[in-house]
């Protein structure tokens, strides 16, 4: 009986064991994918006002993202003007913008083609 006991007794830590290993392995997996989601990107504001975008000009990281927001009274949009990648709708005033930056870009206003603006990316 004794002898049956210890064997119970060893496989219940054998198990334990086991439990608390898979345990650990979760948790770091998930501390990894956790670090590994969190980046420096930042979010660099661009505000349309009396028909410019300001700034006019912006420099980014590649893998930051750009909210252009509208403050004018009139409505405008954001397009990606060189191979027409990306393109709002139609912002009425407090309506906002935003996209990752995957490459550098000259956008403008098509609705008022006057106006104009680059995204420069940071070496």
């Amino acid at each position: 009986m004794q002898k049956l006991f210890n064997k119970i007794l060893q496989t219940n830590r054998f198990m334990r064991s086991s439990i608390i290993s898979i345990l650990l392995c979760l948790v770091i997996v998930l501390c990894v994918n956790c670090n590994s989601k969190q980046s420096n990107s930042e979010t660099h504001i661009v505000e349309i006002r009396q028909m410019k975008f300001v700034p006019a000009k912006i420099e980014v990281a590649p893998g930051d993202s750009v909210k252009w927001i509208n403050r004018d009274i009139v409505a405008h949009n954001v397009a990606e003007e060189t191979d027409n990648l990306w393109k709002s709708t139609e912002l009425q005033n407090g309506d906002t913008y935003t996209i990752e930056i995957k490459g550098k870009a000259s956008y403008l206003c098509t609705i008022h083609p006057v106006m104009k603006g680059k995204v420069i990316l940071k070496k």
